[in-house]
C-alpha cells in the first residue's frame, strides 16, 4: 500500500568545499559542513587545477551549518500558489495584463501579475486563437484567426439607448472586447497586416480574401475583379500541409498595398506572386518581379528586407525593373497586359496598334479570343488568331538601298503606330487565313507591351495610351 509523504520546502543554499593544497599549500577548507565527497556520488568542484581532486564538491543544504537537526532556513520572500493543477496551460484566445509603469514617479509594475485582480480578457476561442494586436487611439484591435474585434482601452464607455447616460467598464484596462461585422480573420499570417491612415489591410486566407479595414468597417478588396485570382493563389500557398509566406506592406511612395504571396520554402522556393493595390482605382494594378522577407515604409520612402539585407526602393541609380542587385535586362523589363474590347457584340477585325508614350516599346502579343468547336469525340479545341510580333521604334530600324525603313513601330507626330500582320495557322471553314488576310479578327483581343533592350536600357520609360483601329467583320 502506498503512502503520502509531506515533503517541506525551504530556502536553500550552496555549500562548497575546495581543496587548495594544491595552490596554497594549505589544508582543506570548508564552510561548516563536510558534505559529501565526490568519490561517493558527491558533485565535484571543477576548477583550473591541473590535477582537480576529487575532495572539491558543491552541495546544497537548508540546515544551519549542515548539522544534524540543526534549525532550518525558513521560507524567504518567494511567490508561490497552491493550484489544483499545476499545469501550465495555453490560452490563445487571451489577452493578459500587468501593473502600470510610471516613469515620472518612478512606479514599475509590469513585471506584477496579481491573480487578485482581473488582469485578462478573453475572446471567443471559437474564432480561433489570437493572432496580431493592433493600438490605434484609444483602441485596442484583436485579429483573430477568424474574427476581428476591438476593445476599448482605459476608456470608459457611455451609452445613451434609455435616455440617460450610463457610465460602464470604469476603471478597466482593456474593456468589453466587440467584434466587426463579418466573419472574417487573419487566419495564421499576421506577416500579411499594413496600415496606413486609419485603413488596416490583411489577408484570410482560410476565405480566399484580401481584406481592408476602415471605419466604415470590413471590406474585401479581393473582389475588385480578383476573388477567382486570390481563390487559387491561397489554395496553392499550402503544399503538402505545410503552410507557405504571405508579406504585406505599405508603400508610401505610390500609396499602395503590396502583398507577395509566396509557396512555401521546401518544396517550390521560387515560386511566388507580389502584387499591389491601389485605393485610387479600386484595383490591384501592378505584379513585381521580387520576393521580399519584410516590407515597411519610412518616412517618404519604401523599404523591403531580402537575406538580412535593407533594400530601398525607386532608387534614380538603380537599374529600372531591377531588385535585390540583379542587372540583367532580360530579366528586367516591364510589361503591361490589357484587353481590346471595343463595341462588345460586334464581330472585328483588328488593323493597326498605336501607342502613345516614351520610344522603347514594343508589342509582344495580339491575340483575339479564342473560338471553339466540339468534335464528335468529345474533345473541344479552341483556336485563336494572333499577331506578329512590333518591335520598337529602334529594334526594328534597318537600312535597305541607303534607306532607311521600319520593321516595327513607326512615329508620326509623337505617335508610334504599326500594321498588325496576322500569323495564324488556318482553321475548317476559313477561306483566308494566316499572312494573306490583314489585321486579327474576333470579338476582342488581349494584348501585351513590353520595354526593349535597346532604346536606354534601364531606364524610364512610360506609356500613357494604347489604341487600334478596327472595322466589323464580314458575316
Amino acid at each position: 500500500m502506498g503512502a503520502v509523504i509531506e515533503v517541506k520546502y525551504f530556502n536553500t543554499f550552496l555549500l562548497k568545499k575546495i581543496n587548495q593544497e594544491i595552490e596554497t599549500a594549505q589544508s582543506p577548507a570548508w564552510n561548516g559542513s563536510f558534505g559529501i565527497p565526490g568519490s561517493i556520488g558527491g558533485y565535484p568542484q571543477i576548477t583550473n587545477f591541473p590535477e582537480p581532486s576529487l575532495n572539491n564538491w558543491v552541495i546544497e543544504e537548508s540546515r544551519i551549518r549542515g548539522g544534524f537537526n540543526n534549525t532550518n532556513v525558513d521560507y524567504g520572500v518567494r511567490a508561490y500558489l497552491v493550484e489544483d493543477e499545476p499545469n501550465g496551460a495555453v490560452r490563445g484566445n487571451s489577452l493578459i495584463y500587468s501593473g502600470i509603469f510610471n516613469s515620472r514617479t518612478g512606479i514599475n509594475q509590469t513585471n506584477v501579475f496579481s491573480v487578485a485582480e482581473e488582469i485578462t480578457k478573453s475572446a471567443d476561442p471559437a474564432n480561433g486563437t489570437i493572432q496580431k494586436l493592433y493600438a490605434e487611439d484609444t483602441n485596442l484591435i484583436v485579429f483573430q484567426e477568424s474574427k476581428v474585434s476591438r476593445a476599448l482601452i482605459d476608456k470608459d464607455a457611455i451609452y445613451t439607448a434609455e435616455g440617460s447616460a450610463s457610465i460602464s467598464n470604469v476603471n478597466t484596462t482593456i474593456g468589453t472586447i466587440q467584434p466587426y461585422a463579418g466573419n472574417f480573420g487573419i487566419s495564421k499570417d499576421p506577416g500579411s497586416f499594413a496600415t496606413y491612415g486609419y485603413r488596416k489591410y490583411f489577408t484570410d486566407k482560410n476565405r480566399n480574401a484580401v481584406l481592408r479595414l476602415s471605419m466604415d468597417g470590413l471590406t474585401e478588396i479581393s473582389n475588385y475583379g480578383m476573388s477567382d485570382y486570390f481563390r487559387d493563389e491561397f489554395g496553392d500557398i499550402d503544399i503538402n500541409n505545410v503552410s507557405g509566406n504571405i508579406v504585406g506592406g505599405w508603400d508610401i511612395y505610390n500609396k499602395q498595398y503590396v502583398l507577395s504571396t509566396q509557396q512555401n520554402i521546401i518544396y517550390n522556393s521560387n515560386v511566388y506572386n507580389t502584387l499591389s493595390f491601389d485605393e485610387s482605382v479600386l484595383g490591384f494594378t501592378s505584379f513585381f518581379t521580387y520576393k521580399p522577407d519584410q516590407m515597411f515604409s519610412l518616412r517618404n520612402g519604401f523599404y523591403s528586407l531580402k537575406n538580412g539585407r535593407l533594400w530601398k526602393h525607386y532608387q534614380e541609380s538603380v537599374i529600372r525593373g531591377s531588385f535585390y542587385g540583379n542587372s540583367d535586362y532580360n530579366t528586367t523589363k516591364t510589361s503591361i497586359t490589357f484587353i481590346f474590347n471595343p463595341s462588345v457584340s460586334l464581330s472585328k477585325v483588328f488593323k493597326t496598334i498605336n501607342y502613345e508614350g516614351s520610344n522603347g516599346w514594343k508589342m509582344d502579343s495580339f491575340q483575339s479570343d479564342p473560338t471553339g468547336e466540339t468534335l464528335q469525340t468529345g474533345n473541344y479545341i479552341t483556336t485563336n488568331d494572333n499577331a506578329n510580333i512590333v518591335r520598337s521604334y529602334l529594334e526594328g530600324t534597318y537600312t535597305e538601298g541607303g534607306v532607311v525603313y521600319r520593321a516595327g513601330f513607326d512615329r508620326k507626330e509623337n505617335k508610334y503606330q504599326a500594321n498588325l500582320v496576322n500569323i495564324s495557322n488556318a482553321t475548317a471553314g476559313e477561306i483566308l487565313w494566316g499572312n494573306s488576310i490583314s489585321g486579327i479578327k474576333g470579338y476582342f483581343a488581349t494584348v501585351t507591351m513590353s520595354t526593349d533592350q535597346t532604346t536606354a536600357p534601364g531606364r524610364l520609360k512610360e506609356l500613357f495610351a494604347v489604341s487600334s483601329n478596327y472595322v466589323e467583320s464580314y458575316y
